[in-house]
């Protein structure tokens, strides 16, 4: 995880209490839990970040132009929808 370091963190009582609850259920510390909600919010906001600027090299007319092509295979039996 690399070096660590200390922040002082201020929180609503409310919310600490919420958090130290959740903490206690789930077996950890609330330091663990702070540690891993910063950790997938950080990954949520980079993927989110990622897929607009996927979005932004897309190519729409491609992408329907290779979805419509003729070719392959039908679908297994397996695979079909229920009529």
């Amino acid at each position: 995880m690399g070096t660590q370091s200390n922040y002082a963190l201020r929180l609503p009582h409310s919310l600490k209490l919420g958090a130290e609850q959740i903490a206690r259920e789930d077996g950890t510390t609330l330091n663990q839990f702070i540690v891993s909600a910063v950790a997938e919010k950080v990954a949520v906001m980079r993927a989110a970040e990622y897929f607009r600027e996927r979005a932004q090299r897309g190519d729409t007319a491609a992408a329907l132009a290779f979805l419509g092509r003729a070719g392959g295979l039908p679908p297994a039996e397996d695979d079909r929808l229920p009529e």
